[in-house]
């Protein structure tokens, strides 16, 4: 099916849903892309900063892009003057470069902290306990150009829905305690983005608010363009 009809093909399914689509455009060239924005995409979430740096300026200013890939701090710089959010903050070392690099643009840029909830070793994220640590530092205190609206995290890649609906449950539960902690006075902190083109009905039952979807969008990915 053409680009356009995968993407109102998932549009539908999130509709009445609190769940927006973030379609995931890594390894696909421009006019592939350019062909979701034509079809009323405007939320791109990309992997790898080189490719987000080399396809955002070929493509419309009011795309908001959100970069999903893990993310090393000697590389915020490249993205700090556009990127809407980092979804992908495991560290307060990660954040605090990002507060720099920010501050120099004079912008805010939103921010997902990652949990690590899968099965998976070669996952990152933070634990429970590290998430609080960073939030009860001074130094996250202090920013004023970086904004936390939640949590991500990356399920474990398998079948069995019931380890699944566990690993989203556990995400979900993660977010509400940090919300009536951290967050209670601040509607900002709202999303939970979990879910991908094979498991986002367990994920969507689960709470979550932004669902990642790429093959199922695009078609497989090309690694020949992937730079």
């Amino acid at each position: 099916m053409p680009v356009a009809d995968n993407l109102h093909y998932f549009e539908n399914e999130l509709r009445g849903t609190p769940a927006r689509l973030v379609a995931v455009t890594k390894t696909h060239p421009v006019a592939v892309l350019q062909e979701a924005y034509d079809a009323g995409g405007r939320l791109f979430g990309e992997n790898k900063v080189q490719e987000l740096v080399a396809k955002q300026p070929e493509l419309p200013a009011d795309i908001e892009w959100h970069l999903i890939g893990h993310l090393q701090t000697n590389k915020v710089k490249y993205i700090a003057s556009f990127v809407h959010t980092i979804q992908s903050v495991d560290s307060l070392k990660l954040l605090q470069e990002i507060e720099k690099q920010a501050a120099k643009h004079n912008r805010v840029i939103q921010c997902l902290l990652q949990f690590h909830i899968a099965a998976e070793e070669t996952k990152f994220g933070l634990s429970l306990p590290e998430a609080e640590e960073i939030l009860q530092s001074p130094a996250y205190q202090a920013m004023r150009h970086v904004q936390l609206t939640g949590v991500m995290g990356v399920a474990t890649n398998t079948d069995d829905e019931q380890q699944l609906r566990h690993e989203f449950g556990l995400l979900r539960s993660y977010f509400e305690q940090l919300q009536a902690r951290y967050f209670a006075d601040q509607p900002a902190f709202k999303e939970i983005s979990m879910g991908m083109s094979s498991d986002y009905r367990l994920a969507l039952a689960e709470g979550s608010t932004l669902i990642r979807v790429g093959s199922a969008i695009f078609g497989a990915r090309n690694y020949g363009n992937a730079g």
